[in-house]
């Protein structure tokens, strides 16, 4: 799982009192529409990530271009296909040095942070903050990259990676 936070001061969207609204997006992984309820799904229920959505956007209407857990990453921070962002693979080097939505939200005044998966093989660019498992990450007991320095965490990634998540915010 991995968190995209992105709180702002200033921004591009904007609510009725013309105060810039924040961001919080959540990646998770392995989750089709068909194994979240939000979703109409008559397998799984998942109350938590139901009232999410409910408080705030589902996108109904999204497509991946690479599915595969790296590459579905770099397509969506750059808006790019696989064959041109250059991360096709799982195996493949991110170049961090390329225009991401994260940057642009920077560049609007944003503060953003990544943690949890990464899983692109090079360290984050455009956050301000990041905290990410090494590589897929063990499930338990995993160690984590916080910008630059090592440390294993004692406990279960998904309620670390949360716990670090809802510091940041804090």
């Amino acid at each position: 799982m991995g968190l995209f936070s992105l709180t702002g001061a200033t921004g591009y969207a904007q609510n009725a009192t013309n105060k810039p609204l924040n961001i919080i997006y959540i990646m998770t992984d392995d989750h089709s529409y068909q194994t979240i309820s939000a979703y109409g799904s008559q397998c799984n229920q998942t109350p938590n990530i139901d009232r999410i959505g409910a408080e705030g956007t589902i996108f109904r209407n999204s497509f991946v271009t690479n599915s595969i857990s790296g590459p579905s990453r770099a397509v969506l921070l750059t808006g790019k296909f696989s064959h041109l962002n250059g991360f096709k693979t799982n195996y493949d080097h991110f170049d961090g040095s390329q225009q991401t939505f994260p940057k642009l939200l920077q560049q609007a005044g944003y503060e953003t942070a990544v943690v949890g998966k990464w899983h692109l093989t090079s360290d984050p660019t455009g956050f301000d903050y990041w905290n990410i498992l090494l590589g897929q990450g063990d499930y338990y007991n995993p160690k984590f990259n916080k910008m630059g320095e090592i440390t294993k965490k004692n406990g279960y990634a998904t309620n670390l990676t949360t716990d670090i998540a809802l510091d940041w915010i804090e």
